[in-house]
């Protein structure tokens, strides 16, 4: 295990009826979701940001001290985290970008921490139909007045996403001291609480009236000795499941990089699978297992 040096996981969920991710209003009384455009298709995605903002808020969800966001301490700054990876496990984990005023005789200076937790935008499979909510609020409307009539832009199909975990640079680098660094049963809680969240996504953006689970439904995962996202174009969905050579042919061309690797899916969902695929909840214990091994002081 010394030689591993991230995990990676693509994953597919599918989405009956969404509004996921707000876009910039395309027109009155529109609240349209963000696209990007393959051609003369558009297809709806969540940002890669919206997707981290949902990993944190589980992790906080689930009793994780989160790093509460403070102003800059110079003029016109950005407002960012406490910038303490030692005590907080999203400065760890996403990183941050601080600034510090200088003295009276010195520039200010920057504090960067890259993310160690990469992350992609949830992109849809499907196009996007053109399909509207219709709504109207009657808050606030007095008696004979006009209600507001507003509609929604929503969307239905499989979205695929992925994340990879550089292991190597979770707990320690940028950001912390030599006597801060985590011990390596801390690292490891850190990424098993990460995998909690992820097994557990859910975002609070536009639930109230479109809720989704948009926890993974699918996923094909990799701990490797090279950091590379090796399924995030090969995660291929079919009409029954997903193309089953594609990913066989992933795990041929890159068996020098991976040590362990595992499917698992929702059966009920998806029919048409590798042979060695096993449910979700198995993929997750398996991922676990890896990381016990890998933080060990033996495996380390």
């Amino acid at each position: 295990m010394k030689a591993v040096k991230a995990l990676t996981i693509t994953y597919l969920t599918p989405i009956s009826f969404a509004s996921l991710n707000g876009s910039d209003k395309e027109a009155d009384n529109i609240s349209s979701i963000k696209k990007l455009s393959r051609g003369t298709e558009q297809f709806p995605y969540g940002s890669s940001q919206w997707v981290r903002r949902a990993l944190r808020d589980q992790l906080a969800n689930m009793g994780w001290p989160s790093s509460e966001g403070v102003a800059a301490s110079i003029s016109k700054g950005a407002a960012t985290t406490q910038q303490k990876p030692a005590k907080y496990i999203d400065d760890d984990l996403f990183g941050y970008m601080g600034t510090e005023k200088g003295g009276e005789s010195s520039k200010g200076s920057s504090i960067t921490r890259t993310s160690p937790v990469r992350v992609s935008p949830l992109v849809a499979m499907n196009k996007y139909e053109g399909d509207l909510d219709f709504g109207t609020n009657y808050m606030g409307v007095k008696a004979g007045g006009n209600p507001n009539i507003f509609e929604t832009e929503i969307h239905s199909g499989i979205y695929r996403g992925t994340l990879m975990i550089e292991l190597d640079r979770v707990g320690c680098g940028d950001g912390f001291d030599d006597k801060e660094e985590l011990t390596p049963d801390k690292r490891c809680k850190r990424v098993e609480g990460l995998l909690d969240a992820f097994k557990n996504l859910w975002s609070s953006g536009r639930q109230t009236r479109f809720l989704a689970d948009i926890s993974p439904k699918f996923i094909a995962a990799a701990l490797l000795t090279a950091k590379n996202p090796i399924f995030l174009e090969s995660v291929l969905p079919t009409a029954k499941g997903v193309k089953i050579e594609t990913l066989n042919e992933v795990i041929q061309d890159f068996d020098a990089e991976i040590k362990e690797f595992t499917f698992g899916a929702r059966k009920s969902i998806f029919s048409e699978l590798p042979s060695d695929t096993v449910s979700i909840g198995e993929a997750f214990k398996a991922m676990k297992n890896w990381m016990q091994t890998y933080y060990s002081p033996r495996g380390a």
